[in-house]
């Protein structure tokens, strides 16, 4: 009943509080003043003669949210408790334990802590799961659990934990957690700077400027900003980012929408740090909104060489909306272009494939932009770098082992057994690589492929049509060819996963800065920046 009565009922009302904002509300009026009315009889009547007892409200929110994941991931509802809960956590006496935490079968697994926070003063590391916080078996709290380790500065926190099997007690003292923009910056040689830019927070500009200075003190004459990884943030950020290197008045991003005041457009507004200095901007398939702004104006402004693989594609702007009775909703309503025209938005979520899916723009369709110089860049979504490199796109394989934890639950088998390496960089050799393969096989790791899922669903079928004992033979010998594949990918793509499992273990024994200073003279990507910044006239050519 639920699902037929949110796709059919809602979606009406709820579409028409959009249409409102539009030019199009007065010409639909009588077409939203229908569904209006037909959804509000429809409501009253399933309520009241419903044979069970009902819980509007619930009904209600459910149906909001399930309609509007229909339209993209980043429009959403807000129902009062979640805007009271968004509010709690965004003001500043709400403080936290500075890790990066999932939640995984009710517990809370830390993937990261952030040196010198206060899970890592609690002497938590990447692997430890929490089951316990205070008198709550987290097994059953069915809430969100990361707002049990929220509160005042200094409150302490009890946690009970496993580690390796063995459970341990521990104090998480809160404090303020602000984790930097840059976390890292260094020099690659004698004339290189490095700048890595993690995410685009309110300090996002004055840490990168602050950076940016120092290096140039340093007698830096050339710059890599690393934007790789970084999911975006604030607008005006990138916007003051970029304006670190270009002039005052420059157009860096506009934004267009079906209604005219959503129409903006961003320019600089300061004066420059320095208009010279060759850059090399850093992206991969993570680098997202704020850091597609940067990167596709630095390079439609002709001032950058963007290195790497294209980029996420996350066009769509948001603005949150006041509804009735403390509610709120966060809309889609525009997208953004660079400087050339082109739109940084990849996927349509107005075209959907068979499956539900929202379509991407193929490559033959592609439309062609001029940068300032006349240099050819393309749409399609994201930013396409000028120079590609395989190094940045992993493989089918690679993100199967990182999406299911392949990679991290390795990595705290690997440092519970190697407890005392320090600062010394680990060596994967092909010994510890026939290990992890053999850590896959005991955990009986899936690897979740669109294959693999597809043929258990048939046998899931089969199962229910009770003819499975007729393919059963034949479902085996697919499963062993499947496996027999993967482990082919395991092999032919051994030294990508050597170099992810390394990277994770760095980050165990010396934090993330660890593993930044790793790549100042090891990271393929780094080592391809510098070689384009160490040739002007390379770089130059790349430019003309």
């Amino acid at each position: 009943m639920s699902k037929y009565f949110k796709k059919r009922y809602v979606l009406p009302v709820i579409f028409s509080g959009f249409l409102f904002i539009g030019s199009s509300f007065k010409e639909d009026f009588f077409e939203i003043a229908k569904q209006i009315e037909i959804f509000t009889n429809l409501f009253k009547t399933v309520n009241m003669n419903y044979v069970d007892e009902t819980n509007p409200a619930e009904m209600m929110d459910h149906a909001i949210k399930s309609m509007l994941a229909d339209l993209d991931p980043y429009t959403n509802y807000f129902n009062e408790a979640d805007v009271v809960k968004f509010k709690i956590n965004n003001s500043g006496e709400y403080t936290g334990i500075g890790a990066l935490i999932t939640r995984k079968e009710g517990n809370i697994i830390i993937k990261e802590p952030y040196k010198g926070f206060p899970a890592d003063k609690a002497g938590l590391i990447a692997g430890d799961e929490i089951f316990q916080i205070g008198d709550i078996l987290l097994k059953d709290y069915k809430e969100d659990a990361s707002a049990l380790m929220r509160g005042a500065k200094n409150t302490k926190i009890n946690i009970k934990y496993t580690r390796q099997g063995k459970v341990n007690q521990g104090v998480i003292v809160l404090d303020e957690v602000e984790v930097k923009a840059v976390p890292f910056y260094g020099k690659v040689n004698a004339t290189t700077g490095y700048i890595v830019l993690s995410q685009f927070n309110r300090k996002a500009s004055f840490e990168t400027q602050a950076a940016l200075l120092d290096l140039k003190s340093q007698g830096i004459e050339n710059l890599i900003l690393d934007l790789r990884g970084n999911p975006g943030g604030l607008l005006n950020e990138a916007v003051n980012i970029c304006n670190l290197f270009v002039p005052k008045g420059e157009i860096i991003v506009t934004t267009k929408s079906k209604i005219e005041k959503h129409n903006q457009t961003y320019k600089t507004t300061r004066e420059p740090v320095d208009l010279t200095i060759p850059i090399v901007v850093l992206v991969d398939g993570k680098s997202a909104s704020a850091s597609e702004i940067v990167s596709g104006a630095l390079q439609d402004l002709d001032r950058a060489v963007v290195v790497g693989s294209r980029s996420f594609g996350k066009g769509l702007v948001q603005r949150p909306l006041d509804l009735t009775y403390g509610t709120q909703v966060k809309v889609t309503i525009s997208r953004y272009y660079t400087p050339s025209g082109r739109c940084i938005q990849a996927l349509d979520y107005s075209k959907k494939d068979a499956t539900g899916k929202a379509i991407k723009t193929e490559a033959k369709n592609f439309n062609a932009f001029k940068t300032r110089k006349g240099r050819t860049v393309y749409d399609g979504g994201g930013i396409l770098p000028d120079v590609e490199l395989a190094e940045t796109q992993l493989s089918a394989i690679a993100e199967a082992l990182q999406k299911n934890d392949a990679i991290f639950n390795f990595a705290t088998q690997y440092v519970a057994q190697n407890p005392n390496l320090g600062t010394t960089i680990p060596v994967i050799t092909d010994a510890d690589f026939n290990q992890f393969k053999a850590f896959l096989k005991k955990e009986n790791f899936s690897f979740d492929t669109e294959t693999e899922k597809q043929l258990k669903k048939t046998l899931e079928s089969a199962q229910k049509e009770k003819i499975d004992e007729g393919i059963k033979t034949e479902y085996q010998n697919l499963l062993a060819a499947l496996k027999k594949t993967e482990e082919q990918l395991l092999q032919k793509n051994q030294e990508e996963i050597k170099e992810l499992i390394l990277d994770e273990l760095i980050k165990r024994y010396q934090y993330k800065e660890g593993l930044y200073a790793y790549y100042i003279q090891n990271n393929a990507e780094v080592k391809k920046a510098s070689q384009i910044l160490s040739n002007p006239s390379e770089y130059t050519k790349i430019l003309r």
